[in-house]
């Protein structure tokens, strides 16, 4: 009998092949296990469960094409529109006259009055007297970016074409006289454009007082000789030769003051993505207290870039980029500091909206911060629309001006670059805490209202 007693419960438990099938009814009426056989279920069939978790498959599908349609108007214009009228405003260059003479005016005169619209160089006349260490000075000047470009109409050419016209000299170079002075490592792109124009601009002028130099030409001179012996007198008195001060001559150079800035980035987003889906599948994410959990997003973010950092700047350094011509054997230590900072002003604000914007909308947000950061590299900022001025405190614009004092030996304003990238550091290091607080809050209320009802 006291066995009997026990009997009832034991033949109420269910068995696992019944609890399993049961489960297996109850998970079907949901459309993310419409079918009863696994891998068996057509998508067009026409069972209720079927059209639901269609329905849910369309929606989602469509409502991203049109989220990235709009993407593409809405932040893909902030890169066109960066390209679509540049030069947008000219670049000052200046007109510096060391002759003195009748070259000197007539080279300064002319290129004064020369309008170059919105994509040229608007050349402004400097005294002479502003560079008493004459054109050492002058290069300096431009090196310390002053101003964009110099013409410099050189110390006696007017006395040196004279000369040579009343000897036949046959050694005469009329290229000394005019010197167009620039620095390509500033920016390739726009120097190569504005030195095509400034050439052009040249050769029209030197035609002209070419014109002019034949009609008076003194009646002494003994034209058939002087056609003889130094013909290039007459056909050329003066010409210009191009100073490049900081020639872009390394090529692979291109992959770490542009394309390989959005291969930072990249980098960036890819160990956010690790170490949000390592805290996901480890259980931290739900189980560790906000500070132990923001303390362990943020030492994450540090140490990992610390090491993706130094094997990015390995990479161009195995491509022989030259990091010793300016900075010495620091140098290479400098751009793996940089690349690190770097990576942690751009990672860190991703990190810092993941939790906010989730996986599903982070992606429009490092859209949205890989364009606004491009658009500002391509071209120098001053040649853009003014609503570009915005790339002054942008991540690139400061990694790129670093790498070009370090490569290429332009202004160094390394210490104002790290302290832009620095200061997005810290904005990180800010909202991160914000955003995640305000999200475990949410968390924590949702859990509440669950436990309640």
């Amino acid at each position: 009998m006291e066995k009997s007693n026990h009997l009832p419960s034991r033949v109420a438990s269910p068995t696992p092949s019944e609890a399993t099938t049961a489960h297996d009814i109850s998970s079907s009426s949901s459309p993310s296990a419409f079918s009863p056989v696994p891998f068996s279920a057509q998508f067009l069939d026409k069972s209720p469960q079927a059209a639901a978790a269609r329905a849910i498959y369309l929606k989602t599908v469509i409502g991203g094409v049109v989220a990235i349609s709009i993407a593409i108007f809405a932040v893909f214009s902030i890169y066109w529109g960066s390209l679509w009228s540049t030069p947008h405003h000219a670049l000052p260059g200046w007109i510096v006259d060391f002759d003195g003479g009748d070259v000197g005016q007539a080279v300064s005169s002319a290129l004064s009055n020369i309008s170059s619209g919105t994509n040229g160089v608007s050349w402004k006349v400097v005294p002479a007297g502003n560079f008493p260490g004459g054109v050492s000075q002058l290069r300096d000047a431009i090196v310390q970016e002053k101003t964009w470009y110099a013409i410099a109409i050189n110390a006696a050419a007017s006395a040196n074409l004279s000369a040579a016209v009343s000897a036949a000299d046959a050694s005469y170079d009329s290229s000394l006289a005019i010197t167009f002075i620039g620095s390509e490592a500033r920016n390739e792109n726009i120097y190569r454009l504005h030195s095509r124009m400034v050439s052009a601009e040249l050769q029209a002028i030197t035609y002209q007082f070419t014109l002019q130099f034949l009609k008076h030409i003194p009646s002494s001179v003994d034209v058939a000789t002087l056609l003889s012996t130094a013909p290039q007198i007459i056909t050329r008195p003066i010409y210009f030769s191009t100073e490049n001060l900081r020639p872009f001559d390394v090529p692979v150079a291109s992959a770490v003051t542009f394309v390989g800035l959005i291969y930072v980035l990249i980098l960036a987003f890819f160990i956010v993505n690790v170490s949000a889906v390592a805290r996901e599948v480890s259980g931290l994410e739900k189980n560790l207290s906000l500070g132990s959990l923001i303390r362990v997003r943020l030492l994450t973010s540090v140490v990992a870039y610390f090491f993706v950092s130094l094997f990015y700047t390995l990479l161009s350094r195995a491509f022989q980029l030259p990091f010793d011509r300016h900075f010495g054997s620091a140098g290479l230590v400098i751009f793996w500091m940089l690349n690190w900072i770097g990576m942690l002003a751009c990672g860190l604000a991703l990190d810092a909206v993941l939790p906010l914007l989730t996986a599903r909308f982070t992606p429009f947000f490092l859209i949205l911060w890989i364009i606004t950061n491009v658009s500002v590299s391509v071209f120098p900022i001053p040649v853009l629309p003014h609503i570009y001025r915005y790339g002054y405190a942008w991540p690139f614009y400061s990694i790129s001006r670093a790498v070009r004092a370090i490569v290429f030996g332009t202004k160094n304003d390394v210490g104002l670059n790290f302290g832009v990238l620095i200061a997005w550091v810290a904005i990180s290091c800010i909202t991160l805490p914000l955003i995640q607080w305000f999200v475990r809050r949410r968390a924590m209320a949702a859990q509440r209202d669950t436990k309640a009802v």
